[in-house]
């Protein structure tokens, strides 16, 4: 008993939690505790199967901006164990990391099963007990110090442990959080984050697989709003710009029941008046061009041609002939294009949710309960979570590695 500790949760998390707690103290017996068959399974389908490990951001204080939730409070953490570290701790592992022009990090295999049998192998190194198809369905703290677990499954047993960390994973309905509720722990309303838009109405439908590399989205009415890169769905609109807008956002979009005017601003740092300037300036050149067939600063083709036509202006219509109507018309569906937003759509890949176990409850140096001794917390079972780009990831890795830490002293 004085020398077992499990870990709930075959995640991110769990994985770098146990890994940090077995090789501190090789004289424990560490269990990783997994419901289901599969081990890992974010990070094998996280960027499209390349795993976006982390982002290449190195200063905590800037690193903390990135999270809606959680940012604050993370700023230590991440001077503990950041970005930085988790590059090196995989590539003292045989995993080399490259960084992309937008910040995000991959391994250079471009493979997630790169980043997974890096974090099996260096649990089967460090004699991590995993249990696989396992469920533990009670927690009960024990009288002097210490829990024990009631596991189902391939594993049932009553399994006493010294130390625990929690590492579930984030999930969307609070029945989920139940046992951790039933220990006196309190809980912030779980809602969704990054997600993408449905706009069942929209008149770009047509234009499925479009991307520009900016855009600017605003939510009409609120103070929300992101620039990025935008893609055009067969459902609505996707792309980092609508997924971080609705990280930032997702406790509001909640409460909107996600109904609400998405305005798209195409030609960003463009707005109105700059754009009516600019124009005045390119008619007076290019009087003789035809307008459908010229798209302007530097938009798709199609996406410009559905703009061109939802501004009604003819498909024979040269610059020198437009009328101020229809160039007012073309102007405000360039900055302002309304979208009808009637739902959103779970971008799988990276779900994530906002809520959780509050940081308050918990001691950031060491991921313990401040309500019971020996009860650790790591990942997305915690209020924290960041936009798309690794942050989500680096969150886990951090959390994990303090907790493995403090469980093994």
């Amino acid at each position: 008993m004085e020398t077992t500790v499990a870990v709930l949760g075959g995640g991110a998390a769990g994985f770098f939690g146990a890994i940090a707690c077995a090789e501190a103290n090789p004289g424990l017996t560490v269990y990783l505790i997994e419901k289901s068959p599969k081990l890992l399974a974010k990070v094998r389908v996280s960027g499209g199967g390349r795993c976006n490990v982390t982002h290449h951001c190195f200063s905590p204080a800037q690193l903390v901006q990135h999270y809606p939730r959680g940012g604050k409070q993370l700023k230590e953490p991440f001077r503990q164990f950041g970005a930085q570290d988790t590059v090196q701790w995989f590539e003292q592992r045989g995993v080399q990391l490259k960084a992309e022009a937008d910040g995000r990090m991959f391994p250079v295999t471009d493979s997630s099963e790169t980043i997974a049998r890096c974090l099996e192998e260096a649990a089967r190194q460090a004699g991590v007990r995993v249990l696989t198809s396992t469920a533990v369905t009670s927690i009960m703290p024990l009288p002097d110090q210490g829990y024990q677990l009631q596991l189902t499954g391939v594993h049932a047993q009553m399994l006493a442990v010294r130390k625990l960390l929690v590492a579930t994973g984030g999930a969307p309905k609070a029945e989920s959080y139940a046992w951790l509720q039933a220990l006196g722990h309190s809980l912030v309303e779980p809602v969704p984050s990054l997600f993408t838009f449905n706009v069942p109405e929209s008149p770009l439908r047509e234009l499925m697989g479009i991307s520009v590399p900016l855009a600017r989205v605003v939510l009409a009415g609120e103070k929300l709003d992101y620039e990025g890169p935008l893609l055009i769905t067969h459902w609505g609109v996707s792309g980092p710009a609508v997924l971080k807008l609705s990280a930032w956002g997702a406790r509001r979009l909640h409460e909107l029941q996600y109904q609400g005017t998405a305005l798209v601003n195409w030609v960003p740092p463009h707005s109105e008046e700059t754009l009516r300037q600019w124009l005045l300036t390119f008619r007076a050149d290019n009087g003789r061009k035809g307008i459908l067939n010229n798209p302007l600063l530097g938009l798709p083709q199609r996406l410009w041609r559905t703009l061109v036509e939802q501004a009604g202006i003819g498909t024979e219509t040269r610059w020198s002939e437009l009328a101020v109507k229809l160039q007012n018309r073309l102007i405000e569906l360039l900055v302002r294009m309304p979208l009808a937003v009637r739902g959103k759509t779970t971008f799988k890949e990276e779900f994530v949710t906002c809520g959780g176990i509050p940081l308050s409850e918990v001691n950031l140096k060491t991921m313990e309960s401040r309500l019971h001794p020996g009860l650790h917390f790591a990942g997305e079972v915690l209020d924290i979570d960041g936009i798309t780009g690794g942050f989500n990831f680096q969150a886990a890795w951090t959390t994990g590695y303090l907790a493995g830490r403090a469980m093994a002293a």
